[in-house]
């Protein structure tokens, strides 16, 4: 007979505990120096003012102390880890474009057999890089922007962009929030125009498989005037034996008269230091539903 699980702590997490071997992979040196950001820079051909700001927030980083606030960090050493890990492929358009031990990954995850039954859009995020990022097109015809971050910086909305980006979230606030401004890589950029409303939701999945490594991907919604939009977000890992770090970043904007739903859940293992940090700014008559669940992480 099944034991009811009644706690927290019986939940199985093995699901989510498999791992492929990273072939083919890119990975940049542990640590974290300036020669290491600028690097990341040049990978991604960030604009000159992104360039700077990395480098800035590198700089506060190191003038900041650890939070004494949180979590147990003592098991945590940044000259450990692996900032960026670039997975063996390009961002696709196209499902079956995905590499097989990528695709494979996501799809014990559900991921696929999500976007055919109930979403608008799908991003999914191996280690540093997207893989595979899809917008319906009845959904794109109303305007709506769902697009990888990096492409954000170099298309037609790369000022809204730059005038949202750490805004809510400043290098400054803490430590980890100068590293995520640093060696961020990865996540999306959400713009709902006036009036619009999505009908269904837009979901981002973020997978981090490799060993002794960190995930700094940056969320940035902007559901303007009137409109209306449900995103989801889901994070998990394999569990390893030395230490991984994810410290993301989510920016929600909701404008006068706005409604967002933004639900999230991340199924970690316990090697995992999960010291992202997120922030909401509602406006006048706008409304923001925020659920959030997070396990196994420290």
């Amino acid at each position: 007979m099944e034991t009811e699980k009644t706690q927290i702590s019986d939940i199985d997490t093995s699901p989510y505990d498999f791992k492929y071997e990273e072939k083919g992979f890119y990975r940049n040196k542990a640590g974290l120096t300036p020669e290491i950001v600028e690097q990341l820079s040049r990978d991604k051909n960030d604009p000159e003012w992104m360039r700077e700001f990395r480098l800035n927030a590198l700089k506060i980083y190191n003038e900041l102390k650890e939070p004494e606030w949180g979590p147990d960090i003592s098991g945590l050493h940044i000259e450990d880890i692996a900032t960026y890990v670039r997975p063996n492929t390009k961002m696709q358009g196209k499902w079956e474009d995905v590499p097989q031990d990528i695709k494979d990954t996501f799809e014990k995850l559900g991921i696929p057999q999500a976007e055919r039954t109930s979403l608008a859009g799908v991003g999914a995020q191996y280690d540093s890089e997207l893989v595979y990022h899809n917008l319906q097109e009845e959904v794109a015809k109303q305007g709506v922007v769902y697009t990888d971050f990096e492409s954000s910086l170099r298309g037609p909305y790369a000022d809204m962009v730059k005038e949202h980006f750490m805004h809510l979230v400043k290098p400054n606030d803490h430590k980890f929030a100068a590293l995520h401004g640093a060696v961020w890589s990865g996540g999306s950029f959400v713009y709902v125009p006036k009036g619009v409303k999505v009908a269904i939701p837009l979901q981002s999945y973020f997978r981090l498989n490799a060993k002794g490594a960190g995930q700094f991907e940056h969320t940035l919604i902007i559901v303007d005037e009137g409109a209306d939009l449900h995103f989801i977000e889901g994070c998990s890992a394999p569990k390893y034996n030395v230490a991984n770090l994810h410290a993301g970043c989510v920016e929600l904007y909701v404008k006068k008269g706005a409604r967002l739903r933004y639900s999230t859940v991340e199924n970690w293992s316990k090697n995992m230091y999960n010291l992202n940090t997120k922030r909401a700014r509602v406006e006048e008559g706008g409304a923001i539903e925020w659920v959030s669940g997070s396990f196994g992480s420290h």
